[in-house]
């Protein structure tokens, strides 16, 4: 009788818990039962795990084989047990020393011929095992991925051969130590949005202070293009956001891409989205565009063409920047502070006002109402987006050039290191006891404040909103104190609203 233990990690949303592989080998008739809430894909890795034994010319035992994943109430899938499984039935049938298994993690999918294939959430698997202080060993395709991790260790290997010549002591594999320097991250540039100063401020103070924003006009005027341009003025990423957007991009279906490392993401799902394709979802949950788009931009355009229950999701998760997903089985919860942008035009046909617009008042205010107030009462900063008039669309000479992105970047960094210093966050961020602190006015400003929050019919949320982006538009200018026009600058960004487009 014969017994192995061999460590490898399972993926539960975002986190990697620890899964202990006990191979048992004991007389009886020749038989291999994997027991411990398996999905489909585990339980089949038997035929694989055996054909990549067989012909990696290694003997596999005659025996009953048992196979145990542990903790047995917690579920596993994919292909990833396929390794360990194969060197625990290796160390518990003395073909390899099971010495030389203790301090070390493996995940892998097998190829029939003894292949190591990649898998998904390396990342997650990749953190958890530097915690734990162990050595990962894991497919060669997925190395670069995990050296992503300061302070990890790990082994890329690309056959069963060469783990177990690793593990035997014949032939070492080499460490994983090929990170490479921060890459250029080419984005859209502002440079090229022509006209629309006023939506072009709006997008330096939504960069600045991780304000979410509504873009209203009719079709052509550049909305979609001045949002495919804001992650070209946001900071860069810290560590920290750098590895979190990494982690739950290694989890999803897409899967991470090492040339993604320290990149903004910018998602744009289509209005046919569904609820689950946003927030995420599924047996096992994945997660959702909302998700994906972490320390990004989500770009919603065509905002009343989303189904109302797709947008009732969001309200949610715009506050708390995460996201539960509760199933009978299990709970996952995924990381979603995005910043939104929004898009919408002013009627059905986009024309209002025009002579070309034959939109009656209740076909507008029906599109309009597919937004509900409760999201828009969500959305710090409303504006209008006006057609750019023809004669700016002729080519630009070098002294009619608007500003880059470089240019502007500038500005907002300056504003958000006045903001990481006075609060260690952005302004969007605040909290209310933070906002009586950091948000004072002074009397007649008050004053004002109440006299536009009445009169524009707006909620107490929208009164601290206002705070927290002309706290933004002062932090702009280097100001210490919110002043008068800096309020009135942020009170305006509030006018527009589902009923007075």
């Amino acid at each position: 009788m014969s017994i192995a233990t061999v460590n490898s990690r399972a993926i539960i949303g975002v986190d990697a818990p620890l899964v202990t592989i006990e191979v048992h080998i004991s007389n009886g008739l020749p038989s291999l039962s994997i027991v411990g809430m398996l999905e489909t894909a585990v339980k089949e890795s038997k035929d694989r795990v055996r054909s990549a034994l067989l012909n990696s010319q290694f003997n596999f035992p005659q025996q009953r084989i048992t196979i145990n994943l542990a903790p047995a109430d917690l579920p596993k899938e994919g292909g990833r047990f396929d390794l360990p499984i194969a060197l625990g039935i290796l160390a518990a049938s003395n073909q390899l020393p099971i010495s030389a298994l203790e301090g070390k993690e493996f995940i892998g999918e097998l190829g029939l011929t003894g292949e190591l294939r990649s898998v998904r959430g390396v990342l997650p698997t990749t953190l958890a095992t530097s915690v734990a202080k162990r050595t990962l060993v894991l497919p060669i395709d997925n190395a670069n991925e995990a050296v992503l991790i300061d302070d990890a260790t790990s082994f890329g290997a690309g056959h069963l051969l060469d783990v177990c010549a690793h593990l035997a002591g014949q032939k070492q594999l080499e460490m994983s130590d090929t990170r490479e320097g921060p890459l250029d991250i080419d984005y859209p540039d502002l440079e090229d949005v022509r006209g629309q100063a006023h939506a072009r401020r709006a997008l330096e103070i939504a960069a600045a202070g991780s304000h979410s924003l509504l873009l209203s006009g009719p079709p052509g005027t550049g909305k979609t293009m001045l949002a495919s341009r804001l992650p070209s003025i946001l900071a860069e990423m810290t560590e920290q956001e750098a590895v979190e957007t990494a982690t739950v991009h290694s989890i999803s279906s897409q899967g991470f891409k090492v040339e993604q490392w320290r990149q903004r993401p910018f998602r744009s799902p289509h209005h046919t989205a569904s609820a689950v394709a946003m927030v995420g979802g599924g047996s096992n949950p994945r997660p959702g565009e909302i998700s994906l788009a972490h320390n990004g931009v989500l770009f919603l355009d065509e905002l009343p063409e989303f189904d109302r229950k797709v947008l009732e999701v969001l309200r949610e998760p715009i506050e708390s920047g995460k996201i539960t997903i509760s199933r009978a089985a299990n709970q996952s919860e995924f990381p979603a502070r995005f910043q939104l942008v929004a898009a919408m035009n002013p009627c059905p046909c986009g024309y209002l006002g025009e002579t070309r617009c034959h939109c009656t008042e209740d076909q507008v205010r029906r599109y309009r109402a597919k937004v509900s107030g409760p999201l828009m009462d969500r959305i710090d900063m409303l504006i209008e987006v006006p057609p750019v008039a023809k004669s700016m669309l002729r080519p630009a000479e070098n002294d009619e050039k608007e500003e880059s992105s470089a240019t502007v970047r500038q500005r907002v960094l300056m504003a958000r290191e006045r903001q990481m210093k006075r609060a260690n966050k952005a302004n969007n961020l605040l909290e209310n006891k933070e906002i009586e602190v950091y948000c004072k006015l002074s009397d007649s400003n008050y004053q004002l404040l109440e006299q536009a929050i009445s009169r524009l019919g707006l909620s107490a949320r929208a009164y601290h909103r206002i705070l927290k982006v002309a706290r933004t538009v002062a932090d702009l200018v280097g100001s210490e104190n919110i002043e008068t026009a800096h309020l009135s600058e942020a009170i305006g960004y509030r006018r527009l609203d589902t009923r007075n487009t």
